[in-house]
Order: structure tokens, then C-alpha cells, then sequence
């Protein structure tokens, strides 16, 4: 939605801008490139490797560009720390980005198998893996109807935790499978989507503590912004 945030943004030259998601930079390059020649951005991301990729394709704004792996909670406190007072405009597209779906060894998809991680950053203390193999099963039903709006949450829980005496869970492959297992299949069969994909939702809301993290930004960014700023939330479903 590139055209859609600079609309809703309208950087300008000479503003200061805060990506709190850089990713892979694209929204950052287009703001830096509309409030040229001086306009300045800080982006935050949680994921190393996102920082790295991001440093890359910003490097031809030189210093235009300040770039801090933190969390988009911590932005009042990274702002004070550079000794910025107030923003001019502040962007946030929440959620997990294309980089890390796209990566098996982030383990946030099950397109691909690769471990059962999920973490968006060292921030981030338990994996995915973590969760399913030592929860109780109540605790795995909450987090998937609460998390991931899953219907099937008991029942997915109960297979998981049948599943894991057995075996403990590694794998993306592994989950996803014992989720499908969980549901009915003449209901599956009917679903839009993948009968897992609430489920892995729910865990990496869960394990980034996501929700916990948009609560404390949207009380604490507020005072950040200049007269006339602009705070622009890109979200994708419901609980968000």
C-alpha cells in the first residue's frame, strides 16, 4: 500500500518520520525520498535481519536515515535517547513480514518445513516450539481462540498435547499436520484457508507478545507527535 501511506502520511521536506516496522525498507525509501532534501527518518525493527537488509537499501540517504533494532514499543525511549522531541509522522504495518514468511528457518509458515521458532527478534523469549511442547492444554486452547479466533481450539489442543507424549514438536510440517488431523475433514475441506493457519497466527501473536507491545505503543506514541502529525497503522485482522 505505498501510494496509500504517503497519501495518509504526506511526508515533507524537512519533517522527521519514524518507521517503527522497517522490513525491508520500502516504505522508509518512499518517505525519504518524498520529504527530500532533508527530511529524516528513525526505523525500528525487532529482527535483525530485517535491520541488515534495511540498512542496505537505505544507505544511499546517508544520514537521513537512523536505523535501531528495537522493538516499536521502545520508540519514546529510543526518540529521547537521540534527543528527538517530536515526530512529524509515524508508521506502523503490523504483523509478519514477506522477508520472514518467506525464510523456513523463521519457522513462521508452514508452506515450507523448517523449524518451530516464530520469533520476530531476540527479544522475544520462548519459541514456537517452546509453547506447544510445554503448556497445558486449557492454556493451548486459550491462546488459539483468543489469538487466532479458532473454533476447533479444544480440540486442536487436545491432539497436540496427545500428539506430544509421543514426540515433542520441531517442525512447522509437524504442527500444521497435527492441526489438520484436529478438525473434522468434511469441515476442512470447506475452509478458504489452510486448517493451520489460525493456529500458527495465534502462536506468533503469543510468542512476540504482539498485541501486548500495539497497546503500549498506541498510549505512548501519541505524545510524540508534532502539531499536525500524522499516525498511520496498517493492520490485517480483527484483533489488531
Amino acid at each position: 500500500m505505498p501510494q496509500e501511506v504517503l497519501e495518509l502520511l504526506q511526508p515533507r521536506p524537512g519533517g522527521i518520520y519514524l518507521d517503527g516496522t522497517l522490513g525491508g525498507a520500502g516504505h522508509a525509501r518512499l518517505i525519504l525520498e518524498a520529504s527530500s532534501p532533508d527530511g529524516r527518518l528513525v526505523g525500528l525493527d525487532r529482527d535483525p535481519e530485517a535491520l541488515a537488509a534495511a540498512s542496505s537499501v537505505l544507505t544511499p540517504f546517508g544520514d537521513r536515515a537512523t536505523l535501531e533494532q528495537a522493538n516499536f514499543s521502545k520508540m519514546a525511549q529510543v526518540l529521547a535517547r537521540l534527543g528527538i522531541d517530536g515526530v512529524d509522522g509515524i508508521l506502523l504495518d503490523l504483523g509478519v513480514s514477506s522477508r520472514q514468511l518467506d525464510t523456513p528457518q523463521r519457522g513462521f509458515s508452514f508452506r515450507d518445513d523448517g523449524p518451530l521458532d516464530m520469533r520476530m527478534g531476540p527479544d522475544a523469549g520462548m519459541s514456537a516450539a517452546d509453547v506447544v511442547n510445554s503448556f497445558k492444554q486449557d492454556e493451548l486452547r486459550r491462546i488459539f481462540r483468543e489469538f487466532g479466533e479458532e473454533r476447533f481450539a479444544g480440540r486442536i489442543a487436545r491432539r497436540i498435547v496427545e500428539r506430544r507424549e509421543e514426540e515433542p514438536f520441531t517442525t512447522t510440517a509437524e504442527l500444521a499436520d497435527t492441526v489438520k488431523a484436529a478438525i473434522p475433514a468434511h469441515l476442512a475441506a470447506k475452509q478458504k484457508i489452510h486448517p493451520a493457519t489460525r493456529v500458527f497466527q495465534a502462536l506468533r501473536i503469543y510468542v512476540n507478545d504482539e498485541l501486548g507491545h500495539l497497546s503500549t505503543t498506541l498510549e505512548s506514541a501519541l505524545p510524540l507527535l508534532n502539531p499536525d502529525a500524522r499516525f498511520v497503522v496498517i493492520s490485517f485482522h480483527s484483533l489488531e
